[in-house]
């Protein structure tokens, strides 16, 4: 299943149910879409998508593409580096990204797949991870990487979270829906062309 958050065409925030043969109207969900929710038989227009969620924090792993560490020159890291970009970095998938004031001058792009924690997790044993993924979604992990590696080295957040740095979406597609997460194609076009072309089966962790 697809899972949408949108403004409806009376202005009200929803989640639904997305076909993408009928691509202007989503199933309304009713409930809470992380715990007991159900599928109701009333559409709704979608007037804008927005990302599909605003979670309570985002983590992200850096340099956990073998390509992209060659690419960079970095070795490949022994234990994930960990890093955070702040939620209100958040976009939906076509608002625009606002160049920062601060550093306008080297936004970069990192098409990424992102993993929805479905319900509170801790201490979680890897036979259960499963059983704590919702879905997955599309990120694009925006960066300056002037702020990134010049201006303030070795602290990534700031210039992975000016706002507009993190857009999601268009949709969540449940983990019911993808065979093998551990071997999805990832891209990223812009104006038209292919500027990264990549597999999660390329990824470290």
């Amino acid at each position: 299943m697809k899972i949408v958050r949108f403004l409806s065409g009376d202005k009200k925030i929803l989640y639904g149910a997305y076909n993408q043969d009928v691509p202007a109207v989503a199933r309304i969900i009713e409930g809470n879409v992380w715990g007991d929710y159900k599928i109701t038989s009333q559409d709704a227009p979608i007037g804008k998508l927005l990302a599909p969620l605003v979670p309570v924090n985002i983590l992200a792993l850096g340099i956990n593409y073998k390509k992209h560490g060659d690419e960079t020159a970095m070795s490949h890291p022994e234990q994930p580096i960990l890093f955070l970009k702040t939620t209100s970095s958040i976009v939906g998938q076509e608002g625009p990204i606002v160049l920062p004031a601060a550093g306008p001058d080297c936004v970069d792009y990192e098409a990424e797949l992102a993993v929805i924690i479905g319900r509170k997790a801790k201490n979680i044993k890897p036979a259960e991870v499963m059983d704590y993924i919702m879905g997955y979604t599309c990120a694009n992990d925006v960066s300056a990487r002037d702020w990134q590696f010049d201006k303030q080295k070795g602290q990534w957040a700031r210039g992975k979270s000016f706002d507009t740095f993190c857009p999601l979406g268009p949709w969540i597609v449940t983990k019911e829906e993808i065979a093998d997460p551990d071997d999805l194609g990832i891209r990223a076009i812009l104006s038209g062309r292919v500027v990264q072309d990549s597999r999660t089966s390329q990824m470290i962790f």
